[in-house]
């Protein structure tokens, strides 16, 4: 049984970077915490823990010390508030993020309609949402598109982990209903380009199986990308998840994995899939 990786597969630079930051904060050995899970990824997270870096659920759960902004970012005002609370703010929110938020406050004080592609209640979400005002559409598809708009001027942004597909969706959708469309696509380009290598691997493969946390939206999604065209998917976050009987038949198995997945997670699960397809062989 052959073993291919995705072209394009795994941790992302802001996700590596907002663990750097993370990691480097619990170096100081001052108390740290996380303003939420730093990154969609149980493991990681854990392991954070371990080292010291605790998850505050808001603001008042984390009284002293660092606080790490997580890479979804925040709603504005937030770094300010935990400022003035005496608190050393590390900023890890992913740069593709701050565009989204930044495109989306453009947008609304030009005077557009602001609709964002995501999931409402994604944190990433929620900040683009704030940075409006509170004065967004959030649609996930197209029939989330309300039949009245509040106006013929309409602006988009997107979730940075959201697919293309969906993009285009919305756009084909609102674009006879409108005089003026104006869309920023703020997909990241990681993301794009783990979509893109999934779905081919995925095509060419017998089973296929995509590695990282079951509250990833990204990693969902890339699920959702395989199993169009192979329903052969399996969505597991460690190795300890895998079953023989997943791979009965195969003679290729794919692996890829979302942007929060970190390289040893991955390297885990294709060397218990190796693993398992030795002790077929034998």
């Amino acid at each position: 049984m052959k073993v291919e990786v995705a072209r394009y597969a795994g941790i992302c630079y802001g996700v590596e970077r907002a663990l750097k930051l993370a990691d480097e904060a619990a170096a100081t050995g001052r108390t740290v915490h996380t303003l939420g899970p730093l990154i969609h990824n149980p493991q990681a997270v854990e392991a954070l823990r371990a080292r010291g870096v605790e998850v505050a659920g808001c603001l008042e759960d984390a009284e002293e010390g660092i606080l790490v902004i997580r890479s979804h970012g925040v709603v504005p005002g937030i770094i300010e508030r935990a400022r003035e609370t005496g608190l050393d703010v590390v900023d890890a929110t992913c740069p593709f993020v701050s565009s989204a938020q930044q495109a989306a406050a453009k947008l609304k004080a030009d005077g557009y309609t602001v609709v964002i592609v995501g999931e409402a209640d994604h944190p990433e979400v929620e900040g683009i949402v704030a940075g409006t005002g509170g004065d967004a559409i959030v649609v996930e598809e197209v029939a989330d598109i309300p039949a009245k708009l509040p106006s013929r001027r309409v602006g988009i942004v997107v979730q940075t982990t959201q697919s293309l597909e969906r993009l285009n969706q919305v756009v084909a959708a609102l674009l006879p209903r409108v005089s003026e469309l104006k869309v920023h696509n703020t997909i990241c380009s990681a993301t794009d380009k783990r979509q893109r290598s999934a779905e081919e691997l995925a095509r060419s493969v017998d089973v296929i199986v995509v590695v990282g946390g079951l509250n990833s939206g990204n990693t969902t999604r890339l699920a959702e990308i395989c199993q169009a065209v192979n329903p052969r998917v399996h969505h597991v976050e460690t190795a300890s998840e895998l079953r023989p009987e997943w791979f009965a038949g195969a003679d290729t198995v794919g692996v890829t994995a979302g942007a929060s997945t970190p390289d040893e997670q991955m390297a885990g699960v294709v060397e218990a899939i190796e693993a398992l397809s030795n002790d077929v062989s034998d």
